[in-house]
């Protein structure tokens, strides 16, 4: 018997070495999660159980479980480097087999797919649809499109305004509208950029003339035309002037946009506009068109106060075509692809997965886990979503093995399978004497 039970420890002190030694050899893996030998001693038992006087029967190797632990997380500077800083794991697909992983070390294959360090399996995540909204709920293989970002045309301007309630009032019969007579024509000019259906850019003018006290006209110019292009000089196609009004306080009451009949509301609307191109000073359409709707200048923030006439810096939604210029990956796992005309589109976003009992995940080899019965089903989500950890990109998890911790367990499993071999040689001198009795 006492043979036996030295063999089993020998065993356990073996197997212990190869679980340490394995988790020194993979102390520089990428997401490398250290595994531990449990032992739990062997008593010799009948059906009515043991006795109280049994000495027991050596030990076996109950489990090798693996330690999940949080392992730090370093830059690397990659962009499809990825760490998980908490709980959860990237989930990967080979031709319909799942794997999950903690190695973030990912890139992108011939046909732009995020592939893992082999390009064997597509990471998975949610797709976009065609206004970059998120689709939660179904995976996905991601896949980064670096097609060019279609334009899309200006249909909304807005800005903050303040016209000088000191400035003078300008006859209009004496001194006409014409842009090309500051202060005497006008008295403040302001630009925004627009751009038509095709992406083509487009200078929106518009002039600001104070005709009376508490009473504004706007003349609205694209590239020095009127909107449907004709000649804002020539007296049969003089521009029309919308009308704002202030009330005491120098609020804005109201902008009436001309027309049959008169418009009257916070914005003011351009219609009828025709996208074209001066050459050699003649006009002509280039082809594109704008929104049917028109393009809506918010002039709701526009006041009258005693200060000089300024605006803020105007927003309009219209961008020009766009090629992507490079990407980014948020905490949550969003992938937005950013553009060459300053445009950031959502293209996807990773899914994590959680498992009820972690240490029932079987190691597949690769830095990845498979799906057991122990491990119950995998619940997929978001990342930053309930118990769900961060992602870190440009980063990566290092592997959580504590070599001070390794060495020292190699030196207690060294030891002990010395003391087990001593328990077997000690029987074996015993066993000499008794024969050398006989």
């Amino acid at each position: 018997m006492s043979f036996n039970i030295g063999l089993s420890g020998l065993y356990a002190a073996n197997k212990q070495l190869d679980v340490t030694g394995n988790n020194i050899a993979n102390v520089a893996t990428v997401g490398f999660k250290s595994s531990r030998a449990e032992f739990e001693d062997v008593y010799s038992a009948t059906r009515l159980g043991t006795g109280s006087k049994t000495t027991g029967s050596g030990v076996r190797l109950a489990n090798v479980s693996q330690q999940f632990t949080q392992g730090d997380i370093n830059n690397t500077g990659n962009v499809l480097d990825m760490g998980i800083n908490g709980s959860g794991f990237f989930v990967l697909n080979d031709s319909g087999s799942l794997s999950y992983t903690r190695a973030g070390t990912f890139k992108v294959d011939k046909e732009g797919y995020v592939t893992n360090t082999d390009g064997t399996a597509r990471l998975q995540g949610y797709g976009v649809d065609a206004n970059g909204k998120i689709i939660n709920g179904v995976l996905t293989d991601l896949r980064i499109d670096t097609s060019n970002l279609a334009p899309k045309t200006t249909t909304n301007v807005s800005s903050t305004i303040n016209l000088d309630s000191k400035s003078d009032v300008i006859d209009q019969v004496a001194n006409p509208f014409d842009p090309s007579k500051p202060g005497t024509a006008f008295t403040k000019q302001f630009t925004t950029q627009i751009y038509d259906t095709q992406g083509n850019k487009h200078q929106m003018d518009q002039y600001m003339v104070k005709t009376g006290a508490n009473t504004w006209d706007v003349y609205t110019l694209i590239d020095g035309r009127n909107p449907d292009g004709s000649d804002p000089m020539n007296a049969a196609s003089r521009p029309v002037p919308s009308t704002m009004a202030f009330d005491t306080s120098g609020k804005l009451v109201s902008v009436t946009t001309p027309g049959t009949p008169p418009v009257v509301s916070p914005d003011l609307k351009i219609t009828g506009w025709i996208p074209g191109k001066v050459t050699n000073g003649v006009w002509a359409p280039n082809g594109a068109a704008a929104d049917p709707a028109g393009v809506t200048v918010a002039m709701g923030n526009t006041t009258q106060f005693n200060a000089d006439s300024a605006r803020s810096i105007p927003d309009q939604n219209g961008y020009a075509t766009g090629q992507i210029t490079n990407l980014t990956i948020d905490g949550s796992g969003v992938m937005l692809a950013n553009f060459s005309n300053y445009q950031t589109k959502p293209i996807g976003q990773l899914a994590l997965a959680s498992f009820t009992n972690e240490q029932g995940l079987q190691p597949v080899g690769g830095t990845s886990w498979k799906e057991t019965y122990a491990s119950g089903q995998p619940g997929y989500d978001a990342p930053q979503t309930g118990s769900l950890g961060e992602i870190h990109s440009n980063s990566l998890e290092e592997s959580n093995v504590n070599v001070t911790n390794e060495l020292v367990d190699l030196i207690k499993a060294q030891s002990n399978y010395q003391a087990n071999a001593k328990t077997i040689s000690t029987q074996s001198t015993i066993m000499q004497t008794i024969i050398q009795m006989t």
